[in-house]
């Protein structure tokens, strides 16, 4: 095992142990990737990764075995197609679990069937998904993640700038998309998601971006993101083509102080639903409380969406190294909406910005 698997599963046992965990089990995707770097073809048959206090091993189907031990070195626990997974699942446990003492946890993200195939053969023990476990380590970044997520926020900034440079009027959202897509492809990185929002489209958070052709008055909304080194970006900012919709500058500014509220707020030792209260707090007292019609913001690591999430109920304490968005919003139906996102790394004296962008509207001169 590289030295980072071998640090990062050493540190997951350490949390198994102050959880009363005895096994830990991933199925094929983001979290048997950040804890051993890779994961086999994820199809029907149950594949997983079993962490216990000393031992680890895959249960792993045959024809993906000898791909998986050209990047791992943990035990292979095979089965064939003609056998089933019963008889490899058994003789693992009996080596990776023998004792059958703590709870077990399990890969939320991993398959039903998979989840059900481990339950039955561990009937009676105490279940969890990996939030304080796995899923915890996951939302501290190391330094080496930091720095893939920054270079990705700075290749997500020229990408924007790109968005900027072209917007005018008689293109249409999609057009504009395009631009984004072609930025990361062009660069070095897979373009992710593209939102684009004009006007009345912007009222929408989720808007699916359209043929509906740009014209001047337009605020638009441009939210982006794309992958390079294994870790994606996310930002979100404004463009006004031409002059801007009546009463934009005001819903504009009440944004931007919510961003700076939820900014001042995310300390380590804080938690998240205080985040998203600061922020809430500033719209609410403007009179656009109802207009805010979603959470602050998401953490961001492997996963564009994973832990932690700055919503109004999450009693999760935010703890150095966590990378999280900070993303208010107000959507105005029929009008515009207007949202400002930024992904933070959270440092021991407050978020440290990862896009080196202002968050003031682009002006379209047109």
């Amino acid at each position: 095992m590289t030295d980072i698997v071998t640090e990062r599963i050493a540190r997951l046992r350490e949390k198994m142990k102050q959880t009363g965990t005895g096994l830990v089990a991933v199925g094929p995707g983001t979290h048997m990737q950040w804890l051993v770097g890779f994961y086999p073809h994820p199809d029907e048959r149950p594949c997983l990764l079993l962490v216990g206090p000393e031992k680890a091993g895959f249960l792993m189907p045959a024809l993906n075995a000898e791909a998986a031990k050209q990047q791992s070195g943990l035990p292979m626990f095979e089965w064939a197609d003609a056998d089933g997974p019963d008889a490899a699942l058994a003789e693992a446990l009996a080596a990776i679990f023998p004792n059958k003492e703590g709870r077990i946890v399990l890969d939320e993200t991993m398959r039903a069937d998979f989840a059900f195939l481990l339950a039955d053969a561990l009937p009676g023990l105490a279940r969890a998904f990996t939030g304080d476990t796995l899923g915890l380590l996951r939302s501290m970044k190391d330094e080496e993640e930091y720095r893939r997520l920054k270079a990705c926020a700075l290749l997500n900034d020229e990408a924007m700038k790109a968005a900027w440079a072209a917007i005018k009027p008689g293109m249409t959202e999609m057009q504009l998309a395009d631009v984004v897509r072609g930025h990361f492809s062009d660069n070095g990185g897979a373009p992710l998601f593209w939102i684009v929002g004009a006007s009345e489209n912007g009222a929408h958070p989720h808007h699916a971006t359209s043929d509906r052709v740009l014209k001047r008055g337009d605020a638009v909304v441009l939210d982006i993101g794309g992958r390079r080194n294994g870790y994606p970006s996310d930002m979100t900012r404004m463009a006004i083509i031409g002059e801007a919709p009546e009463g934009y500058a005001e819903v504009h500014e009440v944004v931007e102080q919510a961003v700076q509220a939820a900014l001042a707020a995310a300390k380590p030792g804080v938690k998240a639903k205080d985040v998203d209260k600061a922020a809430r707090d500033v719209i609410t007292a403007a009179g656009y409380g109802e207009y805010f019609v979603h959470r602050t913001g998401h953490g961001l690591g492997i996963d564009v969406h994973e832990p932690p999430y700055i919503t109004a109920t999450s009693d999760t304490v935010l703890e150095e190294g966590m990378v999280f968005s900070i993303e208010p919003g107000i959507y105005l139906p029929g009008r515009f909406g207007i949202r400002l996102e930024d992904i933070v790394f959270l440092r021991a004296d407050g978020p440290e910005i990862l896009s080196g962008l202002p968050r003031d509207a682009f002006l379209a001169r047109v």
